[in-house]
């Protein structure tokens, strides 16, 4: 029996999604680190996931933690409306639009929700991403979609 149980179930949580990154990639090519394949970014990262996972698990059994006290279903459920949310409307509304609402939205999961500071991460984010990656990394994603006017 785990000695730590938050730990035992975030490093198994940790485990299985790295797992899946790694099979849901290995049907892309892989590349090198130079020239990146579509399967090198989900594959390293899905083994990195999993490998924080083994560790989390492995500590889990040797150092004592407090009391698991109960699962928060309603953070869970921000998190994965704001992430499904994120899925839906960055085609139509575009990758700014779509970063501003999965952090607003996830926000909402914390205790210490501040609506001035939840928007200006928020704005931050969706400058700092469309910056990186559409400018940065020439990634083929509008900034502002159709549903907002932009091309």
């Amino acid at each position: 029996m785990p000695k730590n149980l938050r730990d035992f179930w975030s490093g198994l949580l940790y485990l299985l999604v790295g797992a899946a990154a790694v099979w849901l990639g290995d049907e892309y090519p892989m590349g090198t680190a130079v020239r990146m394949g579509p399967g090198y970014f989900p594959i390293v990262l899905g083994y990195l996931l999993a490998g924080i996972g083994l560790l989390c698990i492995l500590r889990a059994f040797v150092q004592a933690g407090d009391p698991l006290e109960g699962f928060a279903w309603t953070k869970l459920a921000w998190v994965t409306v704001a992430v499904t949310a994120f899925g839906l409307i960055v085609q139509g509304a575009g990758l700014a639009a779509a970063v501003a609402v999965v952090v607003v939205l996830s926000a909402l999961a914390s205790r210490h929700f501040s609506w001035k500071w939840s928007v200006g991460i928020a704005l931050g984010s969706a400058v700092f991403c469309a910056l990186v990656f559409v400018k940065g990394l020439g990634i083929p994603m509008p900034i502002i979609g159709t549903w907002l006017g932009g091309a």
